[in-house]
């Protein structure tokens, strides 16, 4: 036994770094998996459920193997795998993501994601947290002498572990993330359980190899793997990069600049260099500002709950320019981006705040409220809710407007617009609704006004100096409908939004790829390389 171990503290720092380590990792994981999987409820369950799947086979196995080989060099080789593993993953786990990808969606038919989240999951993060996972037993056998403390020593490696797992919880969260990224946390975290072996293995006589492997595979993977590139095949990105809330890219396209806060769906956010329309859902939601009078009063109020880089701000202050327009965006580094990037005036005000605890502390009344609140592929629960729209209205003046952006719109009965437009005509009794062009976004229309209609042809009326969004009015009006209400609702209590995310998900995926799958049946591989071969 090296002599390293006489020393309890040391045996009690390595159960410490464990703890922590294994938290980073957990948090990290969430950030690997959100560009291309998101970050909802679904996903975090996925993640902590393999991981503590894998703690407990790790608990179990190294119980076992400290009581048939109580060999401490065998343990700190262990955390040497683990540590070089968990180093590797910048470097080749979003490879493997898009791998896994590519097979399960030839392969599944229903609730894609779920099943490419939990198989990325299990290949990249289970092995390296079982290893972790044996750490405790290994060392509660290490550190007892007798049977007359082993309940102390027991309860003190449990702190100790506790303590590391609360410390890795809010250091990757507030610290590391937001200043270096996922890449460089998860670098960080296998350096230091690589420190911990290498300080074991070095301390004193013995085989030192392995520990000199693991360092040489540790310097190349700093080198080669500390960049959040997580949309590696794009070379032309303004910006790419991580905040508290979101990965975050933004691209020039030649004639617009967008954002995306995933690698795989959607745009969040445009700004077209000519100043026309966009040809997105921000041109359809035009029609809520004539809808609210916009036409007709000196002072007209605008919230944006999910500002985004401002599009639809920016539309309402070109188009109508005595709209006052304030926004509310949780997240400030899109703030950041959206000045630099897109154009949005020094002197429109944000709030960096979460949309509905905007409402219940600001005491003001508007003309228009529009709610475009996404989390990566899904609308935060606590914003789709009964309560959450009757407060909505509660902020609305007389005949004022809610506009909202309903994403994804799903085929099925029961899907999640459904479920948004039942439950907003429970507080509204003017709604209607109209699909956006070439797109899955439909937007939805409600006021208390139940000649909203009409005021909205009355304003439009007034628009000969602008042919275009006179245009675009027409385009509304051909698709405009009024809502029927059905039986679905959400509340604070009930609202699954990640689960109908999901199904709608599954719905865009399989009709997208049902051609290619009819190729690869029919063909072959090499009918399915030829397909993609432009």
């Amino acid at each position: 036994m090296r002599p390293i171990l006489k020393n309890k503290l040391y045996l009690y720092l390595t159960e410490f770094f464990t703890g922590m380590s294994v938290m980073a990792v957990e948090l990290g994981a969430s950030r690997l998996l959100a560009p291309y999987f998101s970050s909802s409820q679904i996903v975090w369950t996925i993640i902590i459920g393999t991981i503590m799947i894998a703690m407990a086979l790790g608990n179990i196995y190294g119980g076992r193997k400290a009581d048939k080989d109580p060999d401490p060099d065998k343990l700190y080789r262990r955390i040497l795998i683990a540590a070089v593993w968990i180093a590797l993953i910048p470097l080749l786990g979003k490879y493997l993501i898009l791998g896994i990808s590519a097979v399960l969606i030839f392969s599944v038919n229903s609730n894609y994601l779920i099943w490419a989240a939990f198989a990325a999951c299990m290949l990249i993060f289970v092995f390296p947290l079982f290893l972790l996972g044996t750490v405790t037993p290994s060392l509660a056998k290490y550190t007892m002498e007798n049977l007359e403390d082993n309940a102390r020593i027991v309860g003190t490696l449990g702190a100790a572990n506790t303590v590391g797992s609360i410390i890795g919880t809010f250091v990757p969260t507030f610290v590391t993330i937001p200043a270096v990224g996922t890449a460089w946390t998860f670098l960080i975290f296998a350096g230091i359980l690589l420190a911990l072996a290498l300080i074991y293995f070095f301390s004193g006589k013995g085989k030192r190899a392995g520990a000199w492997i693991a360092l040489l595979l540790y310097l190349p993977a700093c080198l080669f793997g500390h960049r959040s590139d997580f949309a590696f095949w794009k070379t032309d990105l303004l910006y790419e990069g991580e905040s508290v809330y979101n990965y975050l890219q933004v691209e020039d396209t030649g004639d617009s600049v967008i954002l995306s806060t995933n690698v795989l769906f959607g745009v969040q956010s445009i700004l077209r260099k000519d100043g026309r329309l966009t040809g997105m859902y921000y041109d359809y939601a035009l029609a809520s500002p004539l809808m609210a009078g916009v036409e007709e009063t000196e002072d007209f109020d605008v919230l944006i709950l999910g500002m985004g880089t401002g599009t639809f701000g920016s539309l309402c202050a070109r188009y109508f320019p005595n709209a006052r327009v304030e926004g509310v965006e949780i997240d400030e580094k899109i703030t950041d981006l959206a000045r630099k990037h897109f154009e949005m005036p020094a002197e429109l005000p944000v709030a960096t705040y979460d949309g509905r605890a905007y409402l219940n502390a600001v005491d003001r009344d508007y003309d228009l409220i529009m709610v475009d609140a996404y989390q990566d592929i899904t609308i935060p629960f606590q914003m789709s809710s009964l309560e959450f729209f009757t407060l909505v209205k509660e902020h609305l003046k007389e005949n004022g407007v809610m506009v909202v952006n309903m994403n994804m719109r799903g085929q099925r009965e029961g899907n999640i617009n459904q479920y948004l437009a039942d439950t907003i005509a429970r507080v509204f009794p003017e709604v209607y609704t109209v699909n956006v062009s070439g797109g899955t976004n439909r937007e939805l229309f409600a006021s208390e006004n139940p000649a909203l209609l009409e005021r909205w042809a009355e304003n439009r009326a007034l628009l000969a100096d602008q042919p275009e969004l006179q245009a675009m009015m027409a385009r509304v009006e051909g698709g405009l409908e009024r809502y029927e209400p059905g039986p679905y609702l959400m509340t604070d209590d009930q609202a699954p939004v990640e689960l109908l995310g999901m199904q709608v998900i599954d719905d865009l995926i399989r009709d997208e790829v049902a051609y290619y799958k009819g190729i690869f049946r029919d063909q072959g591989l090499n009918g399915l390389i030829e397909a993609f071969s432009f």
